[in-house]
């Protein structure tokens, strides 16, 4: 084999995703949500995925996450079928932040987010002072640092969520996926955890993977978005490359400008006046 040849091949494994989904076919019983699809979740992004209600975000990083196994297809983390890796192996490359989480009843705030660091232990490794350290920073990143002694489910629902969060990032792995992370927040810590988000993928490399309903959010955040409808991709790529006007009214059957956000330069979705729609809607109807 000639250096050239070598070389080639080299750069060929080096542009595979740690994290893809290759022709799954995604179901609940014999409810298809998915045929078919295909993603790859690109090394160091921050990808969202955005789409209607029912349209398959969540049914799909649970695919990615290891929670649900396709019908059809397969999941690859590093080139392995992640339904193949054993569980502990999965949870210290990949951390999942559900939409609906629950915690043990009698549970405080810093003993869940210890609860992170599990996939960490084991008969030759116990509880240690990195790991209390770790605990402390996430709670500090999160904003709960002052909640540790408190009961989980004595906090408000934004409180939980951002207990949750911490959790995750105590998990400390290089894949992090969050399923509507800003549920329950008010919009100013909305912002705070995907300025944290934001952080985490800047500043520490890490390749997050989330569902946001927001699409103005999506598009000031994510650096790769992926636009589902009925189970099928619709469009992919950079913000500033995909969010038009037209793939908005595609995918969410909303008119719109897409405007620069004054802040960031990013696509900025204008939805159309009340009384423009109501217009367009009686001209199709005539």
């Amino acid at each position: 084999m000639s250096a050239a040849t070598g070389n080639g091949m080299d750069n060929q494994r080096s542009i595979v995703n740690r994290l893809s989904a290759e022709d799954v076919t995604l179901a609940y019983d014999q409810r298809v949500i998915a045929e078919h699809l295909s993603v790859q979740i690109p090394d160091h992004s921050f990808t969202v995925i955005v789409g209607p209600n029912a349209c398959g975000k969540s049914t799909l990083l649970r695919a990615l996450s290891r929670m649900l196994r396709p019908s059809q297809g397969r999941v690859l983390l590093d080139g392995e079928v992640i339904q193949s890796m054993p569980a502990k192996q999965v949870a210290r490359t990949l951390g999942l932040l559900p939409q609906s989480s629950i915690a043990p009843d009698g549970i405080t705030v810093a003993d869940l987010v210890g609860r992170g660091r599990y996939p960490h232990q084991g008969l030759l490794r116990q509880w240690s002072a990195e790991d209390e350290r770790v605990v402390r920073e996430s709670m500090r990143q999160t904003g709960v640092a002052e909640l540790a002694d408190r009961y989980v489910d004595e906090l408000s629902g934004g409180q939980r969520q951002r207990v949750w969060i911490a959790m995750a990032l105590a998990q400390q792995t290089p894949l992090l996926l969050l399923d509507e992370p800003t549920t329950y927040l008010d919009i100013q810590h909305q912002i705070d955890v995907l300025d944290l988000c934001a952080d985490l993928h800047e500043e520490q490399g890490r390749t997050l993977v989330a569902v946001l309903h927001d699409l103005n959010h999506a598009a000031r955040y994510a650096t790769h978005l992926i636009a589902l409808r009925d189970g099928r991709v619709i469009a992919e790529g950079a913000p500033k490359d995909i969010v038009t006007a037209e793939l908005v009214e595609e995918v969410f059957g909303l008119r719109c400008q897409v405007i620069d956000d004054p802040e960031t330069g990013t696509p900025l979705v204008v939805p159309a006046a009340r009384t423009a729609r109501a217009r367009v809607a009686a001209d199709k109807a005539s």
